[in-house]
């Protein structure tokens, strides 16, 4: 089983209603491994990180606060280190508390099977 890192998408603008921004491949387990989220805003802004469809079960992060950019902040820019296995199919949906302001790249590993 080839094991692939790679950026699995991003940057991208998170908007305000669940988007699916990764869908694994046929064949393929994903690992997530890595996100950096960025609030250039001068607002604090939730996300929300589901595996599947959008739902309080499925959540991984739940209105989880960015703070705003600001003079003395040091985490408007966040580097978050997991270790998510993921089956064929299932897919990453996103959401923020104010749209497009967010910006978010996740990076992992994608085994393909066979």
């Amino acid at each position: 089983m080839p094991r692939i890192p790679k950026r699995l998408f991003g940057p991208i603008q998170v908007a305000t209603g669940p988007t699916t921004v990764y869908t694994v491949p046929a064949l393929t387990k994903t690992i997530l491994r890595y996100l950096r989220i960025n609030n250039p805003s001068a607002a604090a802004v939730t996300l929300t990180i589901s595996i599947g469809a959008d739902a309080a079960a499925s959540r991984i992060m739940d209105a989880y606060s960015i703070p705003a950019k600001a003079a003395g902040v040091t985490d408007s820019a966040r580097d978050l280190f997991v270790y998510l296995p993921m089956e064929a199919g299932e897919i990453l949906t996103l959401s923020a508390g104010a749209n497009n302001v967010l910006t978010i790249a996740v990076g992992g590993d994608e085994c393909v099977l066979g």
